[in-house]
């Protein structure tokens, strides 16, 4: 038998702490990992290649274009009315608010919006906000998931399917409605639509409160999101990132504030990030900024019902928003998606086709901190910091 050499290895008391001198070194070899394009953790068909070292990651480059849909270029051969369906399926679970910005961006280019009614405004205010607390309420859910906890899904989608329910009523579709449309609404609001909202409003407020104690607050969910995936105010503005993305930063800036908007005779507060569980702008506070602009919109649902009393003989829609024309002029409006600022640009050429359509999506811009935030993490961080940016990829992609 051959001879043990035990001179060759280190003696039991050697001091091998971190920064000994005595320390071995034991070199790793960088690997390039594939997170996606079909994965849970991307949120869509994102393909994210990691280049690690052990279990850290020292670069992340996020590579899209897997769902390409040529949505904007389907939008310079159809009439505006026609294109409203193919905003639902940009970001398809804010379907009314990209509806909305489309309407908006037509109606401000043809001088239509100052004969919108006053309840045709509220209408879509209403759906506006209660798509948000639906995109919220996903976010949530699979947060939850992307992190472990199984459970937060399905309280989420359990509040979900009563928004659903009211969308459904409404304009018959649960997904993609195509309800807000150039000059209004589709359609009037349902019999007892005001009294069944409001029940909902009474029965969500404190399931917000249930679900702070269930994941909010969680021990192990605040260690893995708290002092992770951190976003500077200024990083944030460099890459000009919006939504809670941009105040979970602690940036206090929502486009719903700003005159024009439609919301400026309502009442509600802009949650931005204090890196109340850790440093300002991580994975917590942008997911915290979610969970509270939900109560935020429940107050702005509260006061647009009240105000729909007195406007029941009002028109919802508008003869001309089949016929319209664009004026030879450019436009640009942006309105506050729940992902963060979605703007369109429109060019008319007097016809009712447009010449130039073109989109600015936030999660589009937002998917942009990735190579910057997913630097020297832990490869289980990635999850958890993609997650806490909130993409969808049809918008991404278009």
């Amino acid at each position: 038998m051959a001879d043990v050499v035990l001179e060759s290895l280190p003696d039991i008391n050697t001091d091998l702490s971190p920064g000994s001198t005595d320390q071995q070194d034991f070199p790793t070899e960088e690997m390039l990992v594939n997170l996606g394009p079909q994965h849970p953790a991307t949120h869509g068909v994102l393909r994210v290649v990691l280049r690690t070292d052990g279990e850290m990651v020292l670069e992340a480059v996020p590579h899209i274009g897997y769902l390409h849909r040529c949505a904007e270029k389907i939008g310079e051969t159809l009439a505006p009315y026609q294109y409203i369906p193919y905003t639902d399926r940009m970001d398809y679970l804010a379907g009314m608010n990209n509806n909305l910005a489309f309407a908006e961006a037509v109606e401000k280019l043809t001088g239509l919006e100052t004969e919108i009614t006053q309840r045709a405004k509220l209408i879509r205010i209403i759906f506006a906000e209660l798509n948000r607390v639906a995109s919220h309420l996903v976010s949530f859910g699979t947060y939850g998931l992307d992190l472990g906890a199984f459970t937060p899904f399905l309280y989420a989608f359990r509040e979900r399917e009563y928004i659903l329910d009211l969308f459904e009523s409404t304009c018959g579709a649960r997904l993609t409605y195509s309800y807000i449309t150039v000059g209004g609404v589709t359609d009037d609001l349902p019999e007892k639509f005001v009294d069944v909202t409001r029940e909902f409003l009474d029965y969500f407020e404190p399931k917000v409160i249930e679900y702070n104690n269930l994941l909010t607050h969680n021990h192990i969910f605040v260690k893995r999101t708290a002092n992770v995936g951190i976003i500077s105010a200024s990083d944030a503005i460099d890459y000009a990132l919006t939504g809670p993305v941009l105040r979970g930063s602690g940036i206090q800036w929502d486009l719903r504030k700003l005159p024009g908007s439609g919301y400026e005779e309502f009442d509600f507060d802009v949650p931005f990030g204090h890196g109340e569980k850790g440093s300002v702008g991580d994975c917590w506070d942008r997911y915290f900024v979610r969970i509270c602009e939900m109560q935020e919109s429940v107050k702005i649902i509260r006061q647009a019902l009240d105000r729909l009393a007195g406007t029941e003989d009002q028109d919802v829609t508008h003869k001309k928003g089949k016929t319209i024309k664009l004026p030879a002029d450019e436009i640009y409006h942006e309105i506050e998606n729940p992902r963060g600022q979605l703007g369109f640009l429109l060019r008319g050429n007097g016809s009712a086709i447009p010449d130039r359509v073109k989109a600015r999506g936030p999660s589009f811009c937002n998917l942009s901190v990735t190579e910057r935030v997913c630097t020297n993490v832990l490869l289980g961080d990635v999850a958890a910091i993609i997650g806490s940016i909130d993409v969808v990829m049809g918008e991404v992609d278009r």
